[in-house]
């Protein structure tokens, strides 16, 4: 629970200072277009602090950190979330500056799209971790049931 913590805290600090830097830097370069750091914000603050504190009530109710395939699972959520918001930092910084791209186009394109797969990847993983876990709790709540008195009733 206390990664959990630890990475929706990240991901706030993250997200908020994201924003001012957007604000910040767009202002210092006269920049008044369209940029990808516009959405670097939000992104940030929902697909890295909202979701955390989700699974830190979902470990609550679930003890999914008890799974053994937890720790991977936010390990490669995390891993396509950094790589995904780095190349919107990457983006973003290109548009601002308005210079010759250092690489294709494309190739930004396709590092941010590996992202969202290993994004994609980890929530697979999440999915099943947590329906592991809703099958063990519903299997548990049969066992211990009371037997229900029309069923137990001799006629």
């Amino acid at each position: 629970m206390k990664t959990l913590y630890n990475l929706a805290l990240t991901w706030l600090i993250l997200g908020l200072v994201s924003g001012v830097f957007y604000r910040e830097w767009t202002k210092l370069a006269d920049f008044t277009g369209t940029t990808q750091l516009s959405t670097l914000h939000t992104h940030m603050l929902t697909l890295g602090l909202i979701v955390h504190l989700v699974l830190l009530a979902l470990d609550r109710g679930f003890q999914l950190s008890g799974h053994k395939l937890f720790s991977s699972t936010l390990w490669v959520y995390n891993v396509g979330l950094a790589l995904t918001v780095t190349l919107m930092v990457v983006r973003g910084l290109l548009q601002v500056d308005g210079g010759e791209l250092p690489m294709p186009d494309a190739a930004i394109s396709g590092i941010a799209g590996l992202g969202h797969i290993i994004m994609s990847l980890g929530l697979a993983m999440l999915f099943k971790v947590l329906g592991d876990r809703v099958k063990q709790v519903s299997a548990a709540e049969r066992q211990n049931a009371p037997s229900s008195p029309a069923m137990s009733s001799s006629r």
